[in-house]
C-alpha cells in the first residue's frame, strides 16, 4: 500500500515515539514502532490513549508504548489497521473475509476511516454463500451505522415480489419464451412458494387481482393446448417430430402449472379442462406414441385426480366417472411400457450411456392409483360397479389395484338396506 505524503514509515525505530503492543490471551505478542501524531489522527482509541487527560498519561512510559488486547484470530486484522493509518487511502480490498476482519479491528481501534472503507467495499463486493453467513455473524454487533451492508439480504416489500411473480409466471407458460428464461423461471416460482424451512416468499389466497392475472396465463396455455390438440392431423404428415416436440412441451408446462396452482389452492380451472379433454389427450398421445410424454401426460393426470379426490376440484358424478373411465385404462397400458422400457435400459450395457433413460417412478403411480380409488368410492354405487366390473374382467387388473374399493362397494352394498331401513319409513309416515 502506498504510503501518505508526509508521513513517516511504521516500524522506523529511528523517528517512532511510541511502541503499539498488541496482546493475546494465548499470550502472543506483536510489537510495532509507531507514530502517535499517525495513530492520533486516524484512531479515536489512540488519540484518547495518548492524551494528557488519560488517567495513566502521567505514569512513566504509558505514553510510550501503548497495548491493545485482541483475539488470536484478529491479530493480522489489527496488524494491518495500524498499517492502514499510514496508508495515502484507507484501501480495504483484501477480499470480503478479510475485509470483516479489518472492519472489526478498526471498529475496536475507532478507525471511522478505514472502517467507512470497509464498508464501502463489503456492500459493493460480492459474496459466496459461505461470505453471506460470516456477513450476518459479524455485522450486527458492530452497530446499526454499519448494517447498510445487510441491504442485499433484507426482506423484499411485497409489491416488487408480486410483480416478479407474475411476469415469471407469464415467462413460465408462453411457447415465445427463452428455453433457459423459461426454466428458470418455473424453478424459481416453484421454490418462491415452497414451505421449508422458511415460509414461502409469496401469498396470494386473499389477492383477487393477481389470481385472475394468473388465470389469464393458464387460460393462454389451455388456448395452445386445445389449438395443438385440433392441428393434430395436420401436423403429424408435415413435421411428425416437430409437434412430438411441441407436444411433450406443452404436456410439461400442464405438469409445473399443476404443481404450482396446487399450492395457490387454484387448480378448478386446470382440473375442470383436463377431464373436459381427456379422451383428446389420450388419443394425441396415442398418436404421438413417445413414452417421455405419456410419463409427463400421467404425471399431470395424477394431480388433476388428487385435486378431484382431496375436494380441491368439485365436480358432478357423470364427469368423475368419465376421468375414472379414461385414466384407468390410460394407466393400465402405460405403466407395463414404462417398466419394460425401464428393464430394457437396466439390462442394455452396450447402449448409449448418454441416452435419456426412462424414470420409473413408483410414487407417481401410487399417487394416481390412490387418487383413483378415492374418487371410485365417491361415486353413486351403480356406478362403482360398471368402473369395478370392468377392473375384474380386464386383464390388468394387477395396475391400477382397485381392491380397496370393490371391498367397501362389497360391505356398502350388502348392508344398504339395513343401514337406509329408515328412509322407508320416513317416507311411510309421509
Amino acid at each position: 500500500m502506498r504510503r501518505a505524503a508526509g508521513w513517516p514509515k511504521i516500524g522506523d525505530l529511528a523517528t517512532s515515539d511510541v511502541v503499539v503492543r498488541l496482546r493475546t490471551p494465548e499470550g502472543r505478542d506483536e510489537w510495532l514502532y509507531c507514530h502517535s501524531g499517525v495513530l492520533a489522527a486516524g484512531s479515536k482509541y489512540f488519540a484518547d490513549r495518548l492524551s494528557n487527560d488519560w488517567p495513566t498519561c502521567q505514569i512513566l512510559g504509558s505514553r510510550y508504548c501503548v497495548e491493545v488486547y485482541c483475539q488470536e484470530l484478529d491479530l493480522s486484522s489489527h496488524v494491518t489497521v495500524l498499517r492502514l493509518l499510514y496508508a495515502a487511502e484507507p484501501c480495504s480490498r483484501f477480499g470480503v473475509r478479510s475485509s470483516l476482519g479489518v472492519l472489526q479491528a478498526a471498529v475496536h481501534l475507532g478507525c471511522l476511516q478505514i472502517a467507512g472503507a470497509c464498508v464501502d467495499y463489503l456492500e459493493s463486493a460480492p459474496w459466496d454463500e459461505a461470505d453471506e453467513e460470516e456477513i450476518l455473524r459479524t455485522i450486527p454487533c458492530l452497530g446499526p451505522q454499519y448494517e447498510r451492508v445487510l441491504a442485499r439480504l433484507r426482506p423484499i416489500d411485497p409489491a416488487p415480489v408480486t410483480s416478479i411473480f407474475l411476469s415469471a409466471f407469464r415467462h413460465a407458460t408462453s411457447m415465445l419464451s427463452v428455453p433457459e428464461l423459461k426454466s428458470a423461471a418455473q424453478e424459481q416460482l416453484d421454490y418462491m412458494l415452497t414451505e421449508d424451512d422458511d415460509a414461502p416468499l409469496l401469498l396470494l389466497h386473499d389477492d383477487d387481482i393477481v389470481k385472475s392475472q394468473l388465470n389469464d396465463c393458464v387460460t393462454g396455455l389451455l388456448n395452445r393446448f386445445t389449438g395443438f390438440i385440433s392441428s393434430i392431423p395436420t401436423k403429424q404428415k408435415q413435421t411428425p417430430s416437430g409437434h412430438q416436440q411441441e407436444l411433450h412441451s406443452l404436456v410439461s408446462d400442464f405438469s409445473w402449472a399443476c404443481q404450482v396452482l396446487s399450492k395457490l389452492e387454484m387448480m378448478k380451472c386446470l382440473v375442470v379442462y383436463w377431464v373436459g379433454v381427456s379422451s383428446d389427450v389420450v388419443e394425441a398421445i396415442d398418436a404421438v406414441d413417445c413414452l417421455d410424454t405419456r410419463l409427463k401426460v400421467a404425471e399431470v393426470s395424477a394431480k388433476v385426480l388428487e385435486a378431484i379426490a382431496f375436494g380441491n376440484a368439485v365436480l358432478p358424478a357423470e364427469k368423475r366417472r368419465d376421468a375414472v373411465n379414461v385414466w384407468v385404462a390410460f394407466a393400465r397400458t402405460t405403466k407395463p411400457l414404462v417398466e419394460l422400457q425401464h428393464h430394457h435400459d437396466d439390462d442394455d450395457d452396450n447402449g448409449d450411456a448418454e441416452a435419456p433413460k426412462i424414470n420409473l417412478d413408483n410414487e407417481l403411480w401410487q399417487s394416481l392409483e390412490s387418487a383413483i380409488v378415492s374418487i371410485v368410492l365417491t361415486l353413486p354405487s351403480n356406478m362403482q360397479a360398471d368402473i369395478l366390473s370392468d377392473w375384474l374382467q380386464s386383464k390388468h387388473a394387477k395396475y391400477p389395484d382397485l381392491t380397496e374399493a370393490f371391498e367397501v362397494w362389497c360391505y356398502r352394498s350388502k348392508v344398504a338396506r339395513r343401514r337406509l331401513s329408515f328412509l322407508s319409513q320416513i317416507n311411510r309416515v309421509t
